[in-house]
């Protein structure tokens, strides 16, 4: 019987060893995959930077001016000097306080910003738009409880795009996550800014973005669209996957010191030039973009 039981703890000790060998074999081929299989990177640099004290949440840009982005509040500035020139109210016209503004973009003369409630609970989104020769708020659109917390803004081949991102991160008073990083979903909208399509990031992106979210996305002249995250110095090269709901990431641009937030590429040149933030420091930064050979 002795023998019997020992052979049995033999054979259990061999099955758990086996298995655990498994594991780690399994982890390691997990692991080399998904370190191989990272896009390329290229680098960025910063070429120009301006002091704003409302670059906090992110930059728009248009021919003249770049406009910097703080929770409440947009500063118009010279594009050249960076002298500040106009500045909104942190109020909507009905007297409503704006709570936490996100990425902008400049669209025929007025600035569009993705607006959300966050860290409030439920969840609340709203694109707010000011008239960029005035700084006058002059329109509102509410997504009411959606997706998530709307972050940031583009039009681009005929339709709107943004994402409503969610995130890891415990908010105060609150003891489950906000929402979970990994249900971010980058949308198409419509012209009535009505949902068309959705995507989800890939889940590499998301580990690196957790506890945050997707925080700023601007679509580049060579099709591409560019995402950033909270906090990172890199921007995500992505694309619109030919099958599926997970977009395609087809590189990585690296530049050191870079807070993440909201970005804008500048297309009222020729050339690679996008506009982002530091916020640690409230300023400004005009950056040469690599270019960017054949990703497909």
């Amino acid at each position: 019987m002795s023998q019997l039981i020992k052979g049995k703890s033999l054979m259990t000790l061999f099955s758990i060893k086996r298995n655990l060998s498994m594991s780690l074999y399994f982890a390691c081929a997990l692991l080399c995959s998904s370190v191989f299989a990272q896009p390329p990177e290229f680098d960025a640099k910063i070429v120009k930077q301006f002091d704003a004290y409302d670059a906090f949440q992110a930059v728009a840009v248009d021919a003249n001016f770049f406009y910097a982005i703080s929770n409440g509040r947009l500063t118009q500035h010279d594009k050249d000097t960076g002298r500040a020139k106009q500045q909104s109210t942190e109020k909507s016209p009905a007297n409503d306080p704006l709570i936490h503004l996100d990425s902008g973009v400049v669209v025929d003369g007025r600035l569009y910003a993705a607006h959300s409630n966050y860290p409030g609970w439920p969840m609340t989104s709203s694109i707010e738009v000011w008239e960029v020769a005035t700084m006058r708020h002059i329109e509102t659109h509410s997504f009411g409880v959606m997706l998530g917390s709307f972050t940031w803004l583009d039009r681009h081949n005929g339709s709107w795009w943004g994402t409503f991102a969610n995130y890891d991160r415990v908010q105060r008073g609150m003891t489950d996550p906000y929402g979970e990083t990994r249900n971010t979903v980058m949308v198409q909208l419509d012209d009535d800014f009505q949902v068309l399509q959705s995507w989800s990031l890939p889940a590499e992106i998301l580990r690196r973005m957790s506890p945050m979210s997707n925080s700023g996305g601007s679509w580049g002249s060579d099709g591409h669209l560019y995402l950033s995250g909270h906090d990172d110095p890199e921007f995500y090269v992505m694309a619109l996957p030919e099958t599926g709901s997970e977009l395609d990431w087809l590189a990585t641009i690296r530049l050191p010191g870079l807070n993440g937030q909201g970005i804008a590429w500048d297309r009222s040149v020729d050339g690679n030039t996008l506009w982002a933030i530091l916020r640690s420091t409230r300023q400004v930064l005009k950056i040469e973009m690599p270019v960017l050979p054949d990703l497909k």
